[in-house]
Formats: C-alpha cells, structure tokens, sequence
C-alpha cells in the first residue's frame, strides 16, 4: 500500500468518516474513496451498498476484479432515558458490537447496579453531548426514553444537528405532535424533524421493556444497513 493512500485512510479513521479502499486485484492499483464522495464516483451504488453492508469483499466491474475494503466507524448508540427499557436496550446493543452509554440526570436510575458494564453519565444531555460522552456524528444513534421534554428535547436537538443515522423518541403520536412544535419553534426545518422515529421502534406490537428494545433495536439495525445519502452535509 503506498503511503498517501494508507495516510488519507488513517486520516479518515481518525476524524470518524467512512471510507473505501478499491483494490484493482487485475492491475494492483488502489484508491481511496472517501464517504463524502462516494455519491460523485463512478461505483457509487455499489460502493454505497459496500458501506451500508459495512462488508469488504471482491467485485467484478466491467470484467475486472474488484477488492473493496471498508472502512467505518465503530457505531455508537447514546440512549438518553435510565428507564427500563434502556435497561434491556444496553445489553442488546452490546451484543451488536454497539458502543453505548446511557444519560440521565436523574442519578438516582442512572446506576451500575441498574446498567451493569454501561457507560453513564449522569449530566444533562445538552451538557453531557460532546463533553462527557464522544461527539455525536453520522455513525452515531440516539434513542430518547424519559417523556420529559427537558431531558429528551436537548438531545434530539443535538442528534439532528450531528445528522446522527438514527434519531428515535419514545411517546405517542399526540405526545410527539407537541415534541414537534416545540423543536419547530427551536428553529429546526420540517425535513429534518421529520428524522425523528416517533413512536420509536418498528410496529411489532411490542408491550414490555423488553419488546419495545427489540423494536428500537430493529429499527436501528435497518437504519444503519440502509444505504443513505452519502455526500458531505
């Protein structure tokens, strides 16, 4: 591998952007394809399917082979709400190799009894988002479970302007109908609110703590293997 091409993927790595190293298996020649110009290059749907799988692997192109590595961030999953469903989301989302912490400023449910091996950091979302915890970003998710608009609101705020992949808040329908007027008047325009999975989790009919983590979980996962957009904001 030549060394421009290993410095700009380290340089991707390190600022948390996807990227794909196309390997001509043929010739030996490589290149980098950054997330932000997948959509402008000639492989763009197959790169974008590469990178939404998040799988490397041989592809024949116009009778050549292919090697695609990706590159992508670790997916992290910051789940704002010590409730009890975030007590059977956390587990679930670690076994998924997701990266979680939970944020509560309610210290009194955000313990390690109550989330064992989970990062928490009991602070207010809108201190605790690019401080305590890592910077939220495109590879990131947030699930708001608390129904306290105080709590909740803050961090649905910074998960919209981060263009975090997957943005869901627990409540019903007329519940989020206030949510939206509320963010509304904050300034945010309709299609970005219109992000916000509410009611979060796919319609399983899901009741207990444990069902509804599996819903909200579901509906990250398809979220997260869904090719998206992938030009630079």
């Amino acid at each position: 591998m030549q060394l421009d091409v290993l410095t700009r993927l380290n340089a991707e790595r390190v600022a948390r952007r996807a990227a794909i190293l196309v390997t001509d298996l043929d010739g030996g020649a490589q290149r980098v394809v950054c997330e932000a110009e997948i959509a402008a290059d000639p492989l763009a749907d197959l790169l974008a399917r590469r990178l939404a799988s998040g799988r490397s692997g041989v592809a024949e192109v116009e009778g050549r082979q292919l090697f695609l590595t990706v590159q992508a961030p670790p997916v992290r999953l910051v789940i704002v709400g010590a409730v009890h469903i975030s007590q059977a989301l956390g587990p679930m989302a670690t076994a998924l190799d997701l990266a979680v912490t939970v944020i509560d400023p309610r210290t009194a449910f955000a313990t390690p009894e109550r989330f064992p091996g989970i990062d928490l950091v009991g602070a207010w979302p809108d201190e605790a988002l690019g401080a305590a915890v890592p910077v939220l970003d495109r590879y990131c998710a947030v699930a708001a479970l608390t129904h306290d608009p105080k709590i909740d609101d803050p961090a649905l705020a910074a998960a919209l302007r981060a263009e975090c992949f997957y943005i869901g808040a627990l409540g019903s329908k007329k519940t989020h109908a206030a949510r939206v007027a509320r963010i509304a008047a904050a300034g945010f325009a309709p299609e970005a609110i219109g992000r916000i999975a509410a009611p979060i989790g796919l319609n399983i009919g899901a009741i207990s703590p444990a069902e509804i983590a599996v819903s909200i979980l579901a509906e990250i996962v398809a979220a997260l293997r869904t090719p998206r957009d992938r030009a630079a904001p």
